[in-house]
């Protein structure tokens, strides 16, 4: 069988207006930015790994580290709204054709290459058409509230069922580090996103490499377990 032409697409805007210029960051003594491009190659999966961005500044650093730039993202979908499908298709449009696009966000950096690699694998085993990275969700439902005009709480699932945590049902939420689908399907694709469709298989990851970094708590958190993971 041919193997596949597969991308790895890491999506890295400019703007952020939580932690501002947050793919550039230097986290343990790297660009944020630069964890992900090294995963993605170490992996050894892709044959292309591409950083769209919109940024100057981040194109020149995604470059140093051995990713390519072969386009400039329009800032038309740049923005805080903008959808990561958006990036995808303009992706494909620019590209030369690839057969599997693997996306990966920069703001997962304790994904390593491992994870890739088990990602890949998952995928193929199962024959998915899609497959989505989640992790353990953190509390459970059962354990979420929200306030009343009475300032009151009130459980989400409208009931109050504390159990012990060994007891609880295991209830898994996206941790935006890894999404895995077939150029096909996601070009040929009817659904809202090709990624989260009723088929989707999901590839559960530790918490402990789940962190999504979206403000400054995040960063120091991804920050020491760099270090300690690295022995920086």
């Amino acid at each position: 069988m041919k193997k596949p032409k597969i991308l790895g697409l890491i999506p890295a805007r400019g703007g952020s207006k939580e932690l501002p210029n947050k793919n550039l960051l230097d986290l343990a003594g790297k660009p944020m930015i630069s964890w992900t491009i090294e995963a993605a190659l170490e992996s050894k999966i892709f044959d292309e790994v591409v950083v769209s961005t919109d940024d100057e500044n981040i194109k020149s650093v995604a470059q140093e580290f051995g990713a390519s730039v072969p386009f400039i993202r329009p800032s038309s979908i740049s923005l805080d709204h903008s959808h990561r499908n958006e990036v995808v298709e303009h992706a494909l449009e620019n590209l030369s054709s690839f057969d599997i696009i693997f996306l990966l966000q920069p703001t997962s950096p304790l994904r390593d290459f491992s994870e890739i690699i088990r990602a890949w694998r998952f995928y193929i085993q199962t024959s998915a058409q899609s497959c989505v990275s989640v992790k353990i969700a953190d509390p459970p439902p059962n354990w979420i509230f929200s306030i009343n005009e009475k300032k009151q709480i009130e459980p989400v699932l409208g009931q109050w069922d504390f159990k012990p945590r060994q007891l609880e049902k295991k209830y898994f939420c996206l941790n935006g580090a890894i999404y895995i689908t077939s150029t096909n399907h996601f070009n040929t694709s009817k659904a809202r996103d090709p990624f989260l469709i009723p088929e989707t298989k999901f590839f559960v990851m530790d918490k402990s490499k789940s962190i999504d970094v979206d403000n400054i708590s995040d960063f120091k958190v991804c920050e020491y377990m760099l270090k300690k993971i690295n022995k920086l």
